[in-house]
C-alpha cells in the first residue's frame, strides 16, 4: 500500500512540474537554463561548422540563425554557404540542402560567394520564405524547389523582420532609403503582405531625417588606407543607426505586435491591419547623461590607445605602420570629440523582444555595456520584462536567464522558444575546437536547484 502511495504521490508530481507555465517560471525568479544532454548527440561540430566564416562565431546576428520546423526539426541559415544545415527533431544533423530552380538574379553576387536567401520562416507549414538582398521575399519548398519571389520595396537587416501571421499572410519590419516616399528623409515601416497575391499593405511608418543632410554620426570614426585597409568603429551607443532600431514584431492570439526600442511605444494590430490599442513602456533608461558619454568614450580611448598590432589574416596584415597611424588618427579624433558631448542622447528602451511558447514576450533591457559598443547589445542584454496579451496587454513580471555551460547571445535569430524548450545556436565555453553548437534548454529556477540539493 505504502508503494502505491509513493508511485501515485510521484506521478502527481510529474504532473505539476509538466503543468507549470513558463509564465510561473518567470515570476519564481532568476529562469536557470540547462543544457539537454540527449539532444544533438554525436554530431561532429568541427566538420559541421568547418569553414573560415563559420570560426567567427562572435560576429553580430546577421550571419547565422535558426528556424524552427513544424514537425521539430531545425534549419541554420548560414550567410556565407550556398547551402541551409538541417537537423532532425532531435538535433541529430542530417544534410545540408540548397534551392534548385531559383533565377540567378535572386542571388546576392556579394563576397565571398553568392549568398543564399536567409530562411526568415514557414508559412502553410510546406512552404519556406526568407529575405533576399534585404528586400525581397524568396519562396521554396521543403526540398528545396524554387517557387516564387515577393517583391518589397522595405529593407531589413535581420530575418526577425519577417514573420507568418496566418490566413496566408506576412509581417514585414524595415525602411525604405531616401526618395521611397520622401526625396529627404527615408522612413521605417511595417507592412503586411499577402502571400498568394503578392498584394502590400503598410499599416506604420515613421519617417527620420536624411542622414546626408543632417549628420547623426557624432562618434563614428573610419580610417581607409590606399592598400584596401579599412577600419571603423562606433564609441557612443545608438548614435549610427542600428538594426535594433528597427521596430519590432511578433504575433500574439492573432494580434500583431509592433514594439519600437526608441520610444517604448507597444501597438496592437489586428490580422487586417487596423490599430486595436497602444501603450507605453514604463520601464527602462530612455537616456545616457553627459558623466556617462564621456567615461565611454575615455575608456574607448584608452582601448584603442593600446591597438598596435593589426589582427591576424586581416588586410592591415601587412600593413603594421599604417595600421599604427590608422588608430593614432582615429584616437585623436575621439579625443578632440569630448569636448562635442554636451547635451544627454536617448537610450533604446529595450534591445530584443523574443516570443516564447506559452505566447509571452520577453523584452529584454539594454545592458550595460563597457565600451558602448554597438554591435554587443546581444550578448549582455539578460534581463528580460515579460508581458503578456491580457485585456490589452499588460507587464506582470521581471527575470533574467542563467547558464553555466554557455556564452548566451541573446537574439530571437539565435533563440526560439518550442514546446517549453528553448533552441539555440549558442557558443559552449571551453570547448575545444569550434564553440558552436545547437543546444536544447530546458528551463527551471535557481532557487529550486539550490533547494532541492539541500
Amino acid at each position: 500500500m505504502k508503494r502505491i502511495f509513493v508511485f501515485f504521490f510521484f506521478m502527481l508530481l510529474l504532473h505539476d512540474v509538466s503543468a507549470q507555465s513558463l509564465l510561473d517560471v518567470y515570476k519564481k525568479g532568476v529562469v536557470k537554463l540547462t543544457p539537454d544532454t540527449e539532444y544533438a548527440q554525436g554530431n561532429q561540430w568541427d566538420k559541421i561548422f568547418e569553414t573560415k566564416y563559420d570560426n567567427d562565431y562572435k560576429f553580430p546576428d546577421e550571419p547565422k540563425s535558426l528556424v524552427m520546423m513544424p514537425n521539430g526539426s531545425v534549419v541554420l541559415n548560414y550567410a556565407h554557404r550556398t547551402c541551409y544545415l538541417l537537423f532532425d527533431e532531435n538535433g541529430k544533423f542530417v544534410k545540408e540542402f540548397g534551392i534548385t530552380g531559383i533565377p540567378k538574379k535572386e542571388l546576392r553576387k556579394t563576397h565571398p560567394t553568392n549568398f543564399h536567401p536567409k530562411i526568415a520562416g514557414v508559412i502553410n507549414d510546406n512552404i519556406f520564405f526568407g529575405r533576399n538582398d534585404w528586400s525581397n521575399i524568396v519562396c521554396f519548398d521543403f526540398n528545396g524547389n524554387y517557387v516564387k519571389t515577393l517583391s518589397s520595396n522595405y529593407r531589413s537587416f535581420t530575418s526577425s523582420g519577417r514573420i507568418t501571421m496566418g490566413n496566408n499572410k506576412i509581417a514585414m519590419a524595415g525602411f525604405t532609403g531616401t526618395g521611397r516616399y520622401d526625396k529627404d528623409r527615408n522612413c521605417d515601416i511595417v507592412a503586411i503582405v499577402d502571400y498568394q497575391t503578392g498584394e502590400q499593405k503598410v499599416i506604420w511608418e515613421h519617417f527620420n531625417d536624411n542622414p546626408e543632410k543632417k549628420p547623426n554620426r557624432l562618434f563614428l570614426y573610419e580610417y581607409r588606407s590606399k592598400k584596401g585597409g579599412y577600419i571603423s568603429t562606433i564609441t557612443m551607443p545608438f548614435i549610427q543607426r542600428i538594426p535594433s532600431l528597427e521596430p519590432q514584431i511578433a504575433v500574439v492570439n492573432d494580434r500583431l505586435i509592433i514594439a519600437l526600442p526608441y520610444s517604448g511605444e507597444i501597438l496592437i494590430y489586428d490580422v487586417n491591419g487596423k490599430l486595436v490599442s497602444k501603450e507605453s513602456i514604463d520601464w527602462g533608461k530612455k537616456y545616457l547623461s553627459v558623466e556617462e558619454q564621456k567615461e565611454i568614450q575615455k575608456k574607448a580611448i584608452e582601448r584603442y590607445s593600446k591597438d598596435r598590432v593589426p589582427p591576424p589574416r586581416s588586410s592591415w596584415a601587412s600593413q603594421e605602420e599604417e595600421y599604427r597611424k590608422a588608430i593614432e588618427t582615429m584616437v585623436k579624433q575621439m579625443e578632440a570629440d569630448l569636448d562635442k558631448i554636451t547635451t544627454p542622447i536617448p537610450m533604446l528602451v529595450f534591445s530584443n523582444i523574443i516570443k516564447d511558447s506559452d505566447g509571452n514576450l520577453l523584452f529584454f533591457e539594454m545592458p550595460e555595456s563597457e565600451d558602448g559598443s554597438t554591435f554587443k547589445v546581444n550578448e549582455g542584454a539578460n534581463k528580460f520584462n515579460v508581458w503578456v496579451y491580457q485585456n490589452g496587454g499588460k507587464f506582470v513580471c521581471q527575470s533574467s536567464f542563467e547558464c553555466d555551460d554557455y556564452d548566451l547571445f541573446i537574439a530571437p535569430s539565435r533563440m526560439v522558444f518550442h514546446n517549453g524548450y528553448i533552441y539555440g545556436l549558442q557558443t559552449l565555453k571551453n570547448a575545444a575546437g569550434n564553440p558552436l553548437r545547437l543546444v536544447r534548454f530546458k528551463l527551471g529556477n535557481v532557487h529550486a536547484e539550490k533547494d532541492n540539493a539541500l
